[in-house]
């Protein structure tokens, strides 16, 4: 039995992943929550590369998808290493008492 999702479908579940990423971003306070929902959005661009590379049968999907990979470790790396240094000099991971304690 061979049962294939239609493209179309797999890009709207991208994009409601990527609008699900930007609420993550806009309503949390919190700096990890924001850096999570960084890396479902972009999750959700590597899954349009991918189904977009399917459907005209070609391996670019799948090769910006490991570039988008790499690049995302390297934003958590880089990003974990900036949030624990900020708790370590504010004891605090809140956005909005860090704006108060800069301001």
């Amino acid at each position: 039995m061979n049962t294939t999702i239609p493209p179309e479908t797999v890009m709207l579940l991208a994009a409601l992943l990527f609008v699900l990423g930007i609420a993550g971003v806009i309503i949390r306070k919190n700096i990890i929550f924001m850096l999570l929902s960084v890396e479902i959005m972009l999750n959700s661009a590597g899954l349009a590369f991918i189904i977009a590379g399917a459907k005209w049968a070609q391996p670019d999907g799948q090769i910006m998808f490991i570039f988008i990979l790499a690049m995302a470790a390297a934003e958590v790396s880089i990003g974990l290493a900036l949030i624990l240094q900020i708790y370590h000099q504010h004891k605090s991971m809140d956005i909005d008492r860090l704006k108060e304690m800069n301001g």
